[in-house]
């Protein structure tokens, strides 16, 4: 079926091809594209019918995501509706099309729909000097009712009041609270700990008001001034994305996702505690930083030094590979304290 419908086209493509200039040639409907910029998605125009792709995402996004479009359906107050909403009927297609499909036209469209985030989120990124961006990694796994939980909402809060763009994997945990953080900026600590106390009713993502919490906190505290950047795959789908994140890139292919959250992030990158994941981000941003890859090295922070030394010593490891000069332009940072984590990231961006 798969080489038919490729065969069908390309015939299709190249007799639309011979009749151009042809006034009385008839061109099929295609789809409306107005704003990607890749060749190769500007040749598919004259090749993909509307009809051959009928998908539960657009292919073809022109904008980021925002929480309003991936939970539209979800109805607050009923957790059942859940199942209902964007983000999770893309995830059950993707689950039912397989993490690895094989269907041509699936594979295609998922490769559509991701270049059009990149291209919508690199638009979005234009209006930022690049070491405004700062990321934060971590556990997905981070209780709102964690101490460490509050410290990222602090730090990211303190960060994005003095212009920073905070950028996460865009799930829960460690990630939710970067986007909690920028949401509440310009408010008083008093404020964000009510927002946490609210939040702290569903502690963990699995919790079934997880959602309701943080939909009650944006209602009673709403955001106009910061924004903030996502960056979530469906690869992990049962994480839910944080609605506290004003920009959302959601992708499929959580490769380009893992790389764009590290490429994008300049302005420096802060460890809070993590797992497997956060250490895969950790040695990512080491090789970026080691060969220069964009010029310059940015800062890498470990927050906790306990964490960073003995609960999962990689911090230790690394400084060790740097004395010996198997890594080299490592700016690294081991501390509990968010003052020195503040001063080290505005003091890179001013250099």
């Amino acid at each position: 079926m798969a080489d038919n419908y490729l065969e069908n086209q390309y015939e299709s493509y190249l007799a639309r091809k011979a009749a151009i200039g042809k006034k009385t040639a008839k061109k099929k409907p295609i789809v409306k594209v107005q704003r990607l910029q890749s060749e190769a998605i500007e040749a598919l125009k004259d090749i993909i019918a509307q009809p051959s792709f009928r998908m539960p995402f657009d292919i073809f996004r022109e904008h980021l995501y925002s929480a309003e479009d991936l939970y539209k359906g979800y109805l607050l107050g009923k957790p059942g509706s859940f199942k209902d909403c964007y983000d999770q009927q893309v995830y059950s297609h993707y689950l039912k099309m397989g993490k690895s499909a094989t269907d041509i036209k699936e594979t295609l469209a998922r490769t559509l729909h991701d270049h059009s985030m990149t291209n919508a989120m690199n638009d979005f990124l234009a209006h930022f000097d690049e070491r405004q961006a700062v990321g934060i990694m971590g556990g997905h796994g981070l209780l709102r009712t964690d101490e460490a939980y509050r410290q990222v909402v602090m730090v990211s809060k303190t960060l994005a009041e003095n212009g920073c763009l905070m950028v996460s994997g865009g799930g829960p945990g460690a990630m939710e609270a970067t986007h909690l953080g920028a949401w509440m900026a310009g408010r008083t600590e008093t404020e964000t700990d009510d927002a946490l106390a609210i939040l702290k009713e569903a502690p963990s993502f699995k919790d079934k008001l997880w959602l309701d919490t943080a939909l009650q906190v944006m209602k009673k505290y709403p955001q106009e001034h910061t924004v903030s950047l996502g960056v979530p795959t469906w690869l992990y789908g049962h994480e839910p994305a944080t609605p506290f994140a004003t920009h959302i890139a959601k992708y499929f292919d959580n490769s380009i996702r893992e790389d764009s959250i590290l490429t994008i992030a300049k302005g420096g990158i802060i460890y809070s505690p993590g797992s497997a994941g956060t250490m895969q981000e950790i040695f990512q941003e080491a090789v970026q930083n080691h060969y220069l890859s964009f010029g310059y090295a940015s800062p890498m922070i470990f927050l906790n030094k306990k964490y960073w030394t003995e609960e999962m010593p990689v911090y230790l490891l690394m400084e060790h590979l740097v004395q010996k000069g198997k890594y080299k332009n490592l700016l690294m940072t081991l501390t509990d304290s968010t003052d020195e984590i503040v001063k080290t990231i505005l003091e890179f961006r001013e250099k």
